[in-house]
C-alpha cells in the first residue's frame, strides 16, 4: 500500500512540470486577459418587449412540462393499477 501511495505522489509532482506547456493548448491560458464582447446598442422599449416575449415563452414552457407530467403520472398509475389487478387475480384467497 505505501508503495502506491508513493507513486500517486510521483505521478502528481510529475504532471506539475507539464502544466506550464499545456497551459496554451486549446484557447490558452491567461488570467489576466478580459473577453470583450461586441454587444449592438438596445433601447429600453426593445428590451421590455424582449423580456415579455421570454416571460410568455416561459409560461407555455411550464405549462407544457406540468402537462406532460401530468400525463406520465396518470399512464404510471393506470400501469401500476394494472399490474395490481393482475397479482390480484394471481394470489390465492
Amino acid at each position: 500500500m505505501p508503495s502506491n501511495s508513493m507513486n500517486v505522489i510521483n505521478f502528481n509532482r510529475n504532471q506539475l512540470s507539464k502544466r506550464d506547456r499545456l497551459k496554451h493548448v486549446l484557447g490558452g491560458y491567461n488570467p489576466n486577459r478580459k473577453t470583450e464582447y461586441n454587444l449592438p446598442k438596445a433601447t429600453t422599449k426593445q428590451l421590455k418587449t424582449i423580456a415579455k416575449r421570454l416571460k410568455e415563452e416561459r409560461k407555455y414552457r411550464m405549462l407544457k412540462v406540468i402537462l406532460v407530467t401530468i400525463i406520465l403520472s396518470l399512464i404510471l398509475l393506470a400501469v401500476l393499477l394494472y399490474s395490481l389487478d393482475g397479482i390480484v387475480g394471481l394470489l390465492p384467497l
